[in-house]
C-alpha cells in the first residue's frame, strides 16, 4: 500500500511539473496574466517575481512573473528576487511521558506542543503528531444524578456503592477524586406540581409519601479524594418528584462544566461526567412551554447554596453548547440510561465527541461496571479534534495505529491499550489570503488536556511591497507608485512608466497590443479581441460575463470547464482559463472532493474494505458489493466469518490478518471479553467456530447504533480434554486381562464341548454293539468243573 502511494506521489509530482513548465515556453507562472508581485505569488508555489529595475529592457516579451530558474536565465539578479518559501518550525517538542504515577503535572501526551508555519497561497506542508494514553493518569469522576422519584431504588444503591466504585477505579488509576450532584427539572409549571398547594413543598404528597421540593440542580460534593465524604452526602439525599417525563439534566450538565472551580476540576486529569437517568431530557426550545424565551449562556450560575439560580430564568442548553463546553473542559461524558432510552442517547452521544453511552440496570445495580467499561473505551481510542482552524486552511489527516499500519483520510485510533502511542500525519494547505496574515489554531485529542498549537503565517504580500514609492519620479512625474520594480499608475494613466493617459491615441501602437494566444486567439487580433489598444497597451473592456484581464485582455473569470451547467463545479473559482479549486476539491473542473470521511463505512473502514474511495465517492471493487459504502455485498462471506478472523488476531494474537499486520486497518471492532454470551439487541449474531486446536470458540457481534462493531467474545473456548495417562494404562491392563480370561472361559468351554460330544459318540456305540454286555463269549473262568460218574450220592 505504502509502495503504491509512493508512486502514485511521484506521478503526480511529475505530471505538476510538466503542467507548471509547459511544453512551448509558456507555465503556470506566465499564463495567469499577474500584473503584480502579489498577483505572481498567488498564481502557484513555483512561482517568483523579480522586482529589479532595468528587468525585460530591451527583451520583447519577458514577464516579470516566471519560474525562478528562468528568471534568473532572463537577467534577473538574486537579490532582485521575490521568491518566499513555506517553512515549518517546531517550537516545543517535548517527549512523551509513559507513565504519570498519579502526578497532575509534567505529563505530556502529545508531541510536539507548538510548531509555527509559513505557507505561500495553494502550498503545503506536512507534519506528524504522536499521541499516547499515559498509564497511571489521574481521573476526576463527578456523578450527576436525576433525583426524580423513579431513581428511589437506585438512589438506595447508590448509598453503599461509593467504597466499591473507588476500589474498581483504583486498578486504573491511583489518583482518584469524586463528586456528587443531583438534579430533577425546573422549578414552575408545566413541569412541577402546584396543586395542591402542599405539593410545591412536597411533590410526593398525592402519593401520600415525603420527597423533596422540586429542584434544577444543585451541586452537592466537589471532587475529593476522601471516598467517605462520598458515600456520607448521598446517602443524605432524597428523592423528589416531577411532573411531566422528561428531566432538566442538560441544564446540570452546562453548571457541571462551566462551574470548573465549584466542581474541582483538576487541569491535569481525566475527566469522567456520569450523567446517570432513566428518562428523556428536555433541550433547547422546550423552555418556550414554561414562557422561558432567553437561551442559555453557558456560564456558570451555582448561587451561595450550590443551586442553579437561573433554572426559571434562562432555557434548556442546545446539544451544540454541550457539545462546545465539553471540548472547551476536556470533559469525557458517559450517559448510564436505563434500556428504554438508551437508542435516543445514543444518537447524543454521535453528536457530542467523546461521549459513550452504557445501560443501567433499573436499580443501578451494575453501574460499577458500566462505569469501567465506559472509561476502558474512551481510553481505548484516540480521536482527534481542530479547534478554530482558518477557513483558509484545509487539513488533510492520515493515521497510523497500531503495527505501523496507515489508514488514509482517518484521524482516529481504537483498540488501543493504555501506554499505546499513535501517529498522525497532517497536511496543512493554505487555500487562501485572510486579512488577518497570522492565525492560530488547535489540534488535540478529544477529552485530553494536551494540545498541538498551531500558528500559521500566511506569506501573500511581497516584501517588496514595503518599499513602495507613492508619486514616485519613476512613474513619469509621479503619475503612479513604484513597487517591486514596476509603476502601478494612478487612474487615468497607461504605459510601463505611466507616461501615458487614456485619451491618447496611435495607429502605430496596436502592433504591440496584439494577441500571441490564449483566449483571443493567435495571430494580429489586437488585445484578443476584447479591449483598446492605448499608448502602447491594452485597456481591456468590461464584459456582462465577467472580469477580463491580462497583458493582452486574454484572461477572465468566466471561460472556465463546467461540471453540471456550474463553473468549476461551483466549487471554485475561474482564473485566467483555469479553476482554482476551494478547499477539499480538486480536478480540472473541482468536481473531484478531496473528503474521505464520505466513504467511511458504519465501521470504520473506507468503502467497507471492499472498494477504492475516488472523488468523495465509493468505486466498489470487490464483486457482488454495492451500496454507498459498499456496505451490502449478498456474496460475500457473512458476518461471523469476516469476525471471525479479527476474533483471531484481534484476541489470540494468530491467524492469517495478525501474520500480514493487516489486523488493527481491517478489524476496527471493540473486544469484550465476557464469561457467557447475554443477547445485546435484536440484531446481535452469535458465532461460534472451531480454532486451530479444535476448540470450539463463541462469540457475539453487535453493532450499537452509532455504528460502531464490538465483539462480545467467551474468555475461555470450550476446548476438547486431553487423556488421563493412568485411566489408560488401567483401560488397557483391564482390557488385556478381560480378553486374557475371555479367550481361557471360550477355550475351556470349547474343551467341554468337545469331550461331550466324544463321551455321547461313545455312548452310542456302546449302545449299537452286537455282544451281550452282560457275558463276555471269549472269557473262561478260572476254575474248572468235572464230574464223577462213579458218584450216586447219598443214600
Amino acid at each position: 500500500m505504502g509502495a503504491l502511494i509512493t508512486r502514485w506521489t511521484t506521478w503526480a509530482n511529475l505530471l505538476i511539473w510538466i503542467g507548471i513548465t509547459g511544453v512551448c515556453g509558456s507555465n503556470v507562472c506566465t499564463s495567469r496574466g499577474a500584473s503584480t508581485c502579489k498577483q505572481c505569488l498567488a498564481v502557484h508555489p513555483s512561482c517568483a517575481w523579480c522586482f529589479q529595475e532595468d528587468f525585460g529592457q530591451g527583451t520583447a516579451g519577458s514577464s516579470r512573473c516566471d519560474l525562478k530558474a528562468k528568471l534568473i536565465a532572463a537577467g534577473c539578479a538574486p537579490a532582485g528576487l521575490e521568491s518566499p518559501s513555506s517553512t515549518l518550525q517546531v517550537v516545543e517538542n517535548r517527549p512523551l511521558t509513559r507513565k504519570a504515577a498519579g502526578a497532575t503535572k509534567d505529563v505530556t501526551q502529545i508531541q510536539p506542543q507548538k510548531l509555527h508555519i509559513t505557507l505561500r497561497p495553494d502550498d503545503a506542508k506536512r507534519f506528524r503528531v504522536k499521541v499516547r494514553q499515559v498509564e497511571d493518569y489521574p481521573v476526576d469522576l463527578y456523578y450527576l444524578m436525576d433525583l426524580s422519584f423513579s431513581m428511589n431504588d437506585d438512589l438506595f444503591h447508590l448509598r453503599s456503592l461509593g467504597k466499591q466504585l473507588a476500589v474498581a477505579m483504583n486498578r486504573t488509576t491511583s489518583n482518584l477524586r469524586m463528586g456528587f450532584g443531583a438534579f430533577v427539572d425546573k422549578p414552575l409549571s408545566p413541569y412541577m406540581y402546584i396543586a395542591p398547594e402542599a405539593a410545591v413543598k412536597n411533590p410526593c404528597v398525592i402519593i401520600n409519601t415525603t420527597c423533596l421540593p422540586q429542584f434544577g440542580y444543585k451541586h452537592v460534593l466537589s471532587l475529593t479524594g476522601e471516598v467517605e465524604r462520598f458515600t456520607e452526602e448521598v446517602r443524605k439525599q432524597m428523592v423528589s418528584r416531577n411532573r411531566d417525563s422528561p428531566e432538566g439534566g442538560f441544564d446540570a450538565i452546562i453548571q457541571v462544566a462551566a462551574c470548573k472551580d465549584r466542581i474541582g476540576w483538576r487541569t491535569g486529569a481525566s475527566h469522567l461526567l456520569i450523567f446517570a437517568s432513566d428518562a428523556k431530557a428536555h433541550m433547547a426550545l422546550d423552555g418556550r412551554v414554561a414562557g422561558i424565551v432567553r437561551p442559555n449562556d453557558g456560564q456558570c450560575h451555582l448561587n451561595a447554596r450550590n443551586m442553579y439560580s437561573m433554572s426559571t430564568i434562562m432555557d434548556y442548553p442546545s446539544l451544540a453548547l454541550i457539545n462546545e463546553k465539553m471540548s472547551e473542559n476536556n470533559i469525557n461524558l458517559v450517559f448510564a440510561v436505563t434500556q428504554s432510552v438508551v437508542s435516543l442517547y445514543q444518537n447524543y452521544s454521535e453528536l457530542i465527541p467523546g461521549a459513550t453511552v452504557g445501560m443501567l440496570s433499573k436499580d443501578s445495580r451494575n453501574v460499577i461496571q458500566l462505569i469501567l467499561n465506559a472509561y476502558a473505551k474512551i481510553r481505548s481510542k484516540v480521536e482527534l479534534e481542530v479547534l478554530g482552524v482558518p477557513e483558509e486552511l484545509s487539513l488533510s489527516f492520515n493515521a497510523t495505529c497500531l503495527n505501523g499500519q496507515l489508514n488514509p483520510g482517518l484521524k482516529s485510533c481504537s483498540g488501543l491499550k493504555i501506554g499505546d502511542t499513535v501517529s498522525f500525519s497532517v497536511e496543512a494547505r493554505a487555500r487562501g489570503c485572510p486579512k488577518q496574515k497570522k492565525k492560530t489554531f488547535v489540534i488535540k485529542p478529544v477529552g485530553f488536556k494536551d494540545s498541538l498549537s498551531i500558528s500559521v503565517t500566511f506569506e501573500c504580500d511581497c516584501r517588496c511591497q514595503a518599499k513602495a514609492q507613492p508619486d514616485s519620479p519613476k512613474c513619469h512625474h509621479g503619475n503612479g507608485t513604484y513597487e517591486c520594480g514596476m509603476c502601478l499608475c494612478h487612474p487615468g494613466r497607461l504605459g510601463p512608466h505611466c507616461e501615458c493617459s487614456e485619451g491618447d491615441f496611435s495607429p502605430l501602437q496596436k502592433d504591440h497590443c496584439g494577441a500571441t494566444g490564449g483566449a483571443g486567439g493567435a495571430g494580429g487580433s489586437v488585445c484578443s479581441g476584447r479591449g483598446d489598444c492605448v499608448c502602447s497597451q491594452c485597456v481591456c473592456l468590461p464584459s456582462d460575463f465577467g472580469k477580463v484581464w491580462g497583458k493582452h485582455c486574454e484572461c477572465d473569470d468566466f471561460n472556465c470547464l463546467r461540471y453540471k451547467g456550474k463553473l468549476c463545479s461551483g466549487h471554485g473559482t475561474c482564473d485566467c482559463g483555469f479553476c482554482v479549486c476551494d478547499a477539499d476539491w480538486q480536478g480540472e473542473n473541482c468536481n473531484c472532493s478531496r473528503r474521505t470521511d464520505t466513504c467511511e463505512s458504519s465501521l470504520g473502514l473506507l468503502c467497507s474494505g471492499r472498494g477504492q474511495c475516488v472523488c468523495g465517492a465509493c468505486e466498489c471493487t470487490q464483486p457482488g458489493a454495492y451500496g454507498a459504502t459498499c456496505d451490502k455485498c449478498p456474496t460475500c462471506p457473512d458476518a461471523c466469518t469476516m469476525k471471525k478472523e479479527c476474533v483471531e488476531c484481534k484476541h489470540f494474537k494468530r491467524g492469517k490478518l495478525f501474520e500480514d499486520n493487516t489486523c488493527t486497518h481491517i478489524c476496527r471492532d471493540e473486544i469484550e471479553l465476557v464469561d457467557d454470551l447475554v443477547l445485546q439487541d435484536t440484531n446481535a449474531v452469535n458465532c461460534t467456530y472451531k480454532d486451530e486446536n479444535d476448540c470450539v470458540v463463541r462469540f457475539q457481534y453487535y453493532e450499537d447504533a452509532s455504528g460502531k462493531s464490538i465483539l462480545f467474545v467467551v474468555r475461555e473456548p470450550d476446548c476438547p480434554k486431553g487423556p488421563d495417562i493412568l485411566v489408560v494404562l488401567l483401560s488397557v491392563a483391564g482390557a488385556i486381562l478381560f480378553l486374557g480370561l475371555a479367550a481361557l472361559l471360550i477355550w475351556k468351554l470349547l474343551v467341554t464341548i468337545h469331550d461331550r460330544r466324544e463321551f455321547a459318540r461313545f455312548e452310542e456305540e456302546r449302545a449299537h454293539a452286537k455282544w451281550d454286555t452282560g457275558h463276555n463269549p471269549l472269557y473262561k473262568g478260572a476254575t474248572s468243573t468235572f464230574t464223577n460218574i462213579t458218584y450216586r450220592g447219598n443214600r
